[in-house]
């Protein structure tokens, strides 16, 4: 009773840290196309330099990523989940304090590299971490929930940040607002947050055998900390699930970039949208998400497996998506963000898929493999979808198609549902139950 008293509490720990750094990430969103475009294009409503600056800096991030993320997943299952989330959770804050103290052409550059920077350790390696997290404390059958729970936090996160800076008097208090909370997460999660259990099973179960098996363990924290493609291949191919889940991940994560990417300039170009009116559509976007994570998706997981939610969810993505590229008026584009209730159900369904494909002391590893593909979705996304974005939006388009970019995500993402639909249910991988690094080593000790 104790232990589940003490893995309930880290629980509620971690979903509060990341209430608090994404709640900081989050509301400086509205705000950040309106300064990029005063800085880089001033009085214009149309901006081909702010698109492919973007695209670059979502291109350069996602090479960081795609070697980072393997590696901060593999260093988590062998130092911990908190050590490893306190770097990128400590880099995230020093851009944002660059626009808190100054918005002007200088300073966005400076934000510009340093959040490039930045980003290629820190972008989406606190979730991830916080799944391995999750998957550490958490029963296979109640995973599922688990994840959903866990990203239906970040919504609530996304809809009050929204609003705050929806009713924040000024840009600047945005960003100071932004800054002063990623800076409380940090504290919180280093005073509050206790190491996961994963840490101290593997460490139970290497003591047994010390003595013995000392050389083999050794040489198992070696090799586990600095992780080679070949780990990561090795990884998509431990099982045709796993492998197939990849794909969906990488298409999904291609369209959804896409999308990104090319939403708010379409929404200004074509219907010229403010901050006010971009936090009031991430606000209907958040409240969606909401619903459905907290309290649809944990009743769905009673009755229907992940593999089906998956396909629910990335069928809707496209939907949502196609209405926005066709939206003839803003109406459209607010109806469409309210399909976000039934399309959020893709990420937790996807991650909770992958979790059971691995054995407890590799939820890192597994987690930061999903999330480097991901990555490297995000270096060829801006390749495709910034020239299209920009091309469509400008007076030389081939013909008159402003969401034709927007489109084009639509059907990325219908491949990952097309692949999703050849999945079947997963099956609890035996290491999960059984897995023990001393009887079944990977890396035998060499004479």
């Amino acid at each position: 009773m104790p232990e589940t008293n003490t893995t309930s509490w880290g629980l509620s720990h971690l979903f509060l840290t990341v209430f608090l750094f994404n709640f900081s990430h989050f509301m400086v969103i509205p705000a950040i196309t309106d300064v990029s475009m005063a800085a880089l294009c001033p009085g214009e409503d149309e901006c081909s330099f702010a698109i492919y600056l973007t695209g670059v800096q979502q291109a350069i991030t996602g090479i960081g990523n795609l070697l980072m993320m393997p590696l901060i997943g593999n260093l988590s299952d062998q130092y911990g989940r908190k050590l490893l989330l306190t770097y990128p959770m400590t880099l995230a804050i020093l851009p944002i304090v660059i626009l808190a103290y100054s918005r002007e052409e200088g300073f966005f550059y400076a934000y510009f590299v340093l959040k490039t920077l930045t980003s290629m350790l820190c972008e989406g390696s606190v979730i991830f971490l916080a799944l391995a997290y999750v998957a550490d404390n958490v029963a296979e059958e109640r995973r599922a929930s688990a994840f959903g729970i866990l990203s239906g936090i970040s919504s609530c996160s996304f809809v009050t940040g929204n609003l705050l800076a929806r009713f924040l008097p000024s840009v600047s208090s945005v960003f100071q607002v932004s800054a002063a909370t990623a800076m409380v997460s940090v504290v919180y999660m280093r005073i509050f947050l206790p190491e996961s259990n994963m840490t101290a099973a593997v460490i139970a179960v290497a003591s047994e055998k010390e003595t013995t098996d000392e050389c083999l363990l050794d040489n198992r924290r070696v090799s586990r900390a600095v992780p080679s493609l070949r780990d990561s291949f090795s990884l998509l191919k431990s099982s045709w699930t796993f492998s197939q889940a990849a794909i969906v991940a990488f298409f999904n994560m291609l369209g959804e970039l896409g999308l990104m990417s090319a939403l708010l300039y379409y929404l200004k170009a074509e219907f010229h949208f403010d901050k006010d009116q971009f936090a009031d559509l991430m606000i209907i976007h958040g409240i969606a998400g909401i619903i459905s994570q907290l309290i649809l998706m944990p009743v769905l997981t009673r009755v229907i497996n992940e593999v089906h939610l998956l396909a629910i969810g990335l069928a809707f993505t496209c939907i949502h998506i196609f209405l926005y590229s066709v939206a003839w008026s803003s109406w459209v584009v607010y109806l469409a963000s309210t399909l976000q209730i039934l399309s959020v159900f893709a990420g937790p369904s996807l991650r909770s898929i992958v979790s059971k494909q691995v054995g407890p002391t590799e939820q890192g590893k597994a987690q930061g493999c999903i999330t480097g593909l991901c990555s490297f979705a995000g270096i060829i996304s801006p390749l495709i979808f910034s020239p299209l974005t920009a091309l469509f939006l400008s007076d030389h388009a081939p013909f008159h198609f402003p969401g034709f970019s927007l489109m084009c995500a639509a059907f990325t993402v219908m491949i990952a549902f097309i692949q999703s639909i050849m999945i079947k249910a997963p099956i609890s991988n035996s290491k999960t139950d059984e897995y023990d690094p001393l009887q079944n080593p990977s890396y035998p000790c060499q004479p």
